[in-house]
């Protein structure tokens, strides 16, 4: 019988993951504590933590203690970006919010991935960019390597595999532009203000 995976002979290559396994327990172990049991008004107390790591973080960034970040040293966020509750930056590579980007709740981006035509499984991670005055609706999801267009607006629980272009309303599985955003229009994508 033919062996796809093998994940006894996987391994994590070494600085994978960009610090030390003491610097990465100890960020894991701040975030589950004093990170996330901070009251949700406490936006500069969270943005403290993450630059304590090594995130890049612009002014008036407001950051729900309900968010998870893997790796802060490989985060960069542009000024006054919402980041929503429980959105998951799973940043194995450099996630890049730009200024005035908007993610809802639920957001998940991710960086990582396995190799799966090797039966070691092998991890790899590609950097993922969200450029200014973009807005990720509520529970979508965004593919290593993914470039999300200047002021794109992509719609509720969509599922982003490739790029998307600037200035466009984008939704769907797999997510696609579907008509030019204009300034002014109306909310239809469901997310809310952290």
């Amino acid at each position: 019988m033919q062996r796809y995976q093998d994940l006894e002979q996987f391994a994590v290559p070494p600085h994978f993951r960009g610090r030390g396994k003491v610097m990465v327990q100890l960020w894991w172990t701040v975030q589950a504590t004093l990170f996330s049991a901070s009251p949700q008004f406490l936006y500069g107390f969270r943005r403290f933590l993450l630059r304590l790591f090594g995130a890049k973080i612009g002014k008036g960034v407001l950051i729900r203690p309900t968010a998870r970040v893997t790796y802060p040293w490989f985060l960069e966020v542009g000024d006054h970006a919402w980041i929503g509750d429980d959105t998951v930056l799973y940043n194995l590579a450099p996630i890049r919010l730009g200024s005035h980007v908007a993610l809802a709740h639920g957001v998940y981006i991710c960086t990582g991935f396995h190799e799966i035509d090797k039966p070691t499984f092998d991890i790899g991670a590609a950097p993922v960019v969200i450029e200014d005055e973009a807005w990720l609706a509520n529970d979508c999801f965004i593919s290593p390597g993914v470039t999300v267009g200047h002021g794109t607006v992509i719609g509720a629980r969509s599922t982003v595999l490739k790029d998307m272009p600037a200035g466009m309303v984008c939704v769907g599985h797999p997510c696609r532009p579907v008509r030019p955003r204009q300034p002014g229009d109306a909310a239809q994508p469901t997310g809310a203000r952290p």
